[in-house]
């Protein structure tokens, strides 16, 4: 046994002596300060005391690793079917074939037709139970008859094949604005299906239409579960026992970069699930659940950054009890992934799990008292959005009311305002850009666009969070390739290092993330000094940037000569307090401090710029 007398010579740790070292730091400043807030309205305290009734969520089973799944999304059957053993000889244990006007189609998908399905799966051994996950849109029901064909055609047992038949008319619905089928078209497709020997599952509840369109954690696993007891619905009114109809169902969630957030997210849809099978007089039985890296968070700048955020996700959706995991190669925002993307996916899920051993302790944020009770929050905040959901009829008659559409508009314009502010950030994109960065090679592959139904409820149109910084990057690029040089501006740097460094690197980071050049010193400033770097860099923009004391000594007069120096606009870093009047009546126009609107600011610098 280890000798842990060390431990015992240390005090006991209490949340007391905690609290008054930090009511020392905060310097009179409230506790609360440290609280933030989900955009479901649940407050995330800074502490939290272990959980009196943590148990473990069941999920994969224990010691069971999570599916590697790789997905596959592109038109042509030859190259689709390179990338498929390409995957599954690299480290993939399962693939997800992504079919025309399914959820996540971005216009590369393949297209709903036998040949194209057979050319894919050639050489690919489906009678060694490799997971097949079909992710379906349009022509959903054909799709999964070539798909059961195929397996009669080659003379596999049907019961060595592992195929999950992701038939998802609400979620197609939800993201396309038409489907051409329903859940009872589903529970039919399930039942011939089920004649022929597949034991499914057959109908996927996908919270992601929800996710991509900037909807709250709360929101996606509402649609989720009101997509499933729907599904649910239809199976047995079609037929089958609840029992069997619950095994026909699997769910799908979004995974992005929040990472209690998203483990969270995950263990509650198992907890919400659990409370519909038991007030369907079941035991509750744990679900399959897969999990794919978020759209949203992708970005086309620095997509490097892609990685690091696809690895939290990835971490947050193991430990959340996900049973397959999908991470979009890191360049999926600039076009069709490349060999090198898709391997880095692969690899990220392989380290996890193989290296870092993730998947051999069964629900490892059971008993925090952080976890649990931001599952908890999720929990009731989703069970009230689903029975509002519920109570107009489930979530077709609330996608033909605009519910689930006004409540997901009303929380996206919330996000962008937070992104716009820079509170949640994208480290490359909107903080911290390099203007320097490499272009990224995708395949020369063009999207197509599928010819779509008459439209008959509002589609949730997806987001990406970094694309209005990038917008104002792509204007860099366009007065960088017309005049030889980007947009720039010149950082005034004025007073010590000390005094400046700080607001200087904060302007810098700002002003780069519109794809403005920025100029600062690195030494100390006289005034003068400051005047002849401004007049050498030819800037048209100027920000002052010092510390408050050097602002209410020379602030005044910087500013002013500055002007006089010809800056078209003079910004000042930081906030001006009781200068405000004074520093304006010299020459500032403008004053960025964090929380302050990052993007108005840069689409302003760029209409002084002209440009």
């Amino acid at each position: 046994m280890s000798d842990l007398s060390l431990v015992s010579a240390f005090p006991k740790a209490e949340d007391a002596a905690w609290k008054a070292l930090v009511e020392k730091a905060l310097k009179g400043a409230p506790l609360s300060v440290l609280e933030s807030k989900t955009y479901d309205g649940a407050v995330v305290a800074p502490l939290y005391p272990p959980a009196e009734d943590g148990a473990v969520i069941p999920g994969r089973d224990p010691g069971a690793p999570w599916e590697i799944t790789q997905r596959i999304e592109i038109a042509d059957p030859g190259t689709a079917n390179s990338q498929i053993l390409d995957d599954l000889n690299a480290g993939a244990s399962g693939i997800a074939l992504l079919f025309q006007g399914a959820v996540g189609d971005r216009g590369y998908a393949l297209p709903a037709d036998a040949a194209t399905l057979t050319g894919a799966l050639e050489d690919v051994h489906l009678e060694w139970g490799v997971p097949v996950e079909l992710q379906l849109g349009a022509n959903a029901k054909a799709v999964a008859a070539m798909a059961a064909d195929l397996v009669a055609a080659r003379g596999i047992p049907v019961d060595h094949t592992n195929i999950r038949f992701g038939f998802d008319p609400i979620g197609t619905l939800a993201a396309n604005g038409w489907s051409d089928a329903s859940p009872d078209d589903v529970a039919a497709l399930a039942k011939d299906l089920v004649a022929r020997g597949f034991k499914g599952p057959f109908a996927v509840a996908d919270g992601r239409p929800v996710h991509e369109a900037g909807g709250t954690e709360a929101q996606e696993l509402a649609f989720a579960l009101a997509a499933a007891v729907s599904y649910l619905r239809a199976f047995e009114a079609a037929g089958a026992g609840l029992d069997d109809a619950r095994k026909m169902i699997f769910f799908r969630l979004a995974a992005d970069q929040d990472q209690f957030l998203t483990t969270a997210k995950f263990r509650a849809l198992r907890k919400l699930w659990s409370r519909v099978e038991e007030a369907c007089g079941l035991a509750p039985e744990a679900a399959f659940i897969a999990g794919e890296t978020a759209w949203r968070m992708m970005t086309k700048r620095h997509a490097q950054g892609n990685i690091v955020r696809g690895t939290i996700a990835t971490l947050a959706a193991a430990v959340g009890g996900a049973n397959a995991i999908t991470v979009l190669p890191y360049t999926a925002a600039l076009g069709l992934p490349e060999d090198f993307a898709r391997r880095v996916a692969r690899n990220t899920q392989t380290v996890l799990l193989e290296e870092s051993n993730l998947y051999r302790v069964a629900d490892p944020s059971a008993g925090s008292g952080a976890l649990e009770s931001l599952t908890s929050d999720l929990c009731t905040a989703a069970w009230a959005l689903f029975q509002g959901i519920e109570a107009v009829g489930g979530p077709e008659k609330a996608l033909e009311v605009n519910l689930i559409q006004s409540a997901v508009t009303a929380s996206r314009a919330i996000r962008e305002t937070a992104l716009a502010r820079r509170k949640e950030s994208l480290i490359g994109t909107s903080d911290f850009p390099d203007l320097g960065e490499d272009d990224l090679a995708v395949m020369d592959v063009a999207p197509t666009k599928l010819e779509s139904g008459a439209p008959t409820v509002t589609p949730l149109t997806p987001m990406r969070l970094g694309a209005p910084f990038e917008a104002l990057r792509d204007r860099s690029d366009a007065v960088l390739a017309d005049k030889g040089a980007r947009p720039n501006i010149f950082l005034a740097c004025l007073g010590h290092p000390a005094d400046f460094n700080g607001r200087a690197a904060f302007a810098k980071s700002l002003f780069e993330a519109g794809g403005i050049e920025a100029t600062a010193a690195s030494s100390a400033q006289t005034l003068p000094e400051m005047l002849d770097g401004f007049r050498a860099s030819g800037a048209p923009l100027a920000c002052l940037c010092s510390s408050d004391k050097v602002y209410a000594s020379d602030g005044t007069e910087a500013a002013q000569a500055l002007r006089e120096a010809g800056a078209a606009h003079v910004y000042l870093a930081g906030k001006p307090g009781d200068l405000e009047a004074a520093l304006r009546k010299a020459g500032i126009e403008s004053f960025v401090a964090a929380g302050g609107n990052a993007l108005e600011t840069l689409a302003g610098a760029y209409d002084h710029l002209g440009a």
